[in-house]
């Protein structure tokens, strides 16, 4: 029952990076870019959440406050940041994107003060399901639940979709697919508002899971979406959710059998840079 319970808290954090890192895959994907700045919309998702949480009580009010902040900002984002830069070498927006995180960290810290806040109107933490014999609570069944609808619902835009279609087109060939009469920039905004949902609500899932929102809590979360992403192969859906799930058992079975050695993310990180020197093109990458 144990090792039961570690798998599950296993696959309750894989799911959570799964939804952070599809956002970054799609990002890269589509235009190059390592969106490190995607830390903010997953702290700011957990914020919105939050306050409307703690005002309201209603679970469903604060998801749609969270994503909609993650909307907006990521739509800021692209427009204000990325867009100018596009045409630059590839470290200018990856310079932008990383003094962009550290601005809106601070300014976290400006607004909502230094220190942490807890959901103060938290009946979820308390509700237990019982699944095959083992105690999850609502959170945690609500998280998983909704990283496997959110990685349904974008397998179906991908694959049946004009969205699917156009996004497809434009990573495979951008000039090709404008003359077909595809709307580059509305693909990248549209790919920016789905990278940001997912933000957004894993930012609030997570801060429900802890029952803590901080500051700098994108940070490392962020970090690793970026490593998950290279694990699993730049640019591949299939390998980010592979890294994404293996990410998260690792890190739950290997801070129990390396408790005295290393920390839960010191245990992940190695794994990952073992993998690469196996292959280097990541899980399910393509050799070049």
């Amino acid at each position: 029952m144990y090792y039961l319970d570690l798998l599950v808290i296993g696959l309750v954090w894989g799911c959570t990076y799964a939804m952070m890192a599809l956002g970054l895959t799609l990002v890269y994907g589509l235009l190059r870019i390592l969106h490190v700045a995607q830390a903010t919309v997953f702290t700011l998702g957990a914020y919105a959440g939050l306050l409307v949480a703690n005002g309201t009580g209603s679970l469903a009010l604060a998801f749609a406050a969270a994503i909609g902040a993650a909307c907006l900002a990521g739509v800021v984002i692209y427009r204000w940041v990325y867009e100018p830069v596009l045409d630059k070498p590839p470290f200018v927006p990856l310079v932008a994107s990383i003094g962009l995180l550290i601005a809106m960290e601070d300014g976290f810290r400006l607004v909502f003060g230094p220190y942490g806040l807890s959901f103060t109107n938290n009946p979820w933490f308390a509700t237990m399901l019982g699944v095959a014999g083992i105690q999850i609570n609502l959170v945690q069944a609500v998280l998983v639940i909704t990283a496997v609808l959110s990685i349904g619902v974008l397998a179906w835009v991908a694959s049946s979709t004009r969205l699917g279609v156009g996004l497809r087109a434009t990573v495979t060939d951008p000039a090709m697919a404008e003359s077909f009469g595809v709307n580059r920039v509305q693909v990248r905004t549209a790919t920016f508002l789905v990278a940001s949902a997912l933000a957004g609500v894993s930012g609030l899932l997570v801060g429900m899971l802890n029952n803590l929102v901080e500051p700098g809590m994108g940070g490392l979360i962020a970090y690793k979406g970026l490593a998950i992403i290279v694990l699993g192969g730049l640019g591949s859906v299939s390998g980010t959710l592979l890294a994404s799930i293996l990410f998260g058992l690792i890190e739950s079975f290997g801070t129990v059998m390396l408790d005295q050695v290393m920390d839960r993310d010191a245990v992940a990180f190695l794994f990952m840079l073992l993998m690469l020197l196996v292959r280097p093109q990541g899980l399910l990458g393509k050799a070049r």
